[in-house]
């Protein structure tokens, strides 16, 4: 005989799904969808409370690990560090906005290739400093740029780094998408060994390398046609 399946237990998703709509503080919407899955299970009040102070125990110096990070980047920023990424592109007189950014791409893929996912990034790498020395490049050629194509520099610096640790990472045998292909299969009886998937990613890596570096030849093409400050 089947045996009816308790789905009372899932509205803590729904209560996280409607806390995020509403835009209550996160912290809250999370301490209300454990505590509504606990009601639901008929979990003690007690047993509830002791399951929830666990946690906190185990994340609480993760807050710190998110946070420093951001902290020092900030710091620098306001002590120049844009700045100073700015003038050192300007320098450069063959620096172009689409070269930077295809080797920021090469660098990026390669890292996460070898697992080093952490070298770049959006706050700590991108915002700080491949977004303005891309800048400072288009304007090195130009003089100045419209806000409009700004704002596409920026959103290319940006989809650069997310091409190359998407692609890049795949590569890597230990990557966790590899991992749990892997276990997958096996448990279907399909024996993969790790290696192959992750050398497999190699040609779609390469592929997704000239496709954004020829997306970055034209977008220097587009720099050049722009008609200045508006």
């Amino acid at each position: 005989m089947q045996t009816a399946v308790n789905l009372w237990p899932l509205i803590g998703v729904a209560v996280i799904i409607v806390g995020f709509v509403l835009r209550v503080h996160p912290v809250l919407v999370v301490v209300a969808a454990c505590g509504a899955t606990g009601l639901a299970v008929s979990m003690p009040v007690e047993a509830l409370l002791a399951s929830l102070g666990t946690a906190f125990i185990k994340t609480r110096n993760l807050p710190m690990i998110l946070l420093l990070p951001l902290a020092a980047i900030g710091l620098l920023e306001r002590f120049g560090l844009k700045e100073h990424a700015q003038a050192s592109i300007a320098k450069i007189k063959s620096a172009t906005t689409g070269r930077l950014l295809i080797v920021y791409l090469f660098v990026r893929e390669v890292s996460a290739a070898f697992g080093l996912t952490s070298l770049g990034g959006h706050p700590s790498m991108v915002r700080p400093l491949v977004a303005p020395m891309a800048e400072a490049a288009a304007e090195t050629r130009k003089g100045s740029i419209s806000d409009q194509l700004r704002y596409r520099i920026r959103a290319m610096s940006a989809a650069t780094d997310n091409v190359g640790l998407f692609f890049g990472e795949d590569v890597f045998v230990a990557f966790g998408a590899i991992v749990l292909m892997q276990t997958i299969l096996a448990a279907e009886g399909i024996p993969v060994n790790p290696l192959h998937m992750a050398m497999w990613g190699i040609p779609t890596a390469i592929t997704a390398f000239i496709i954004h570096a020829w997306r970055l030849h034209r977008f220097d093409a587009e720099i050049a046609r722009d008609g200045g400050a508006k």
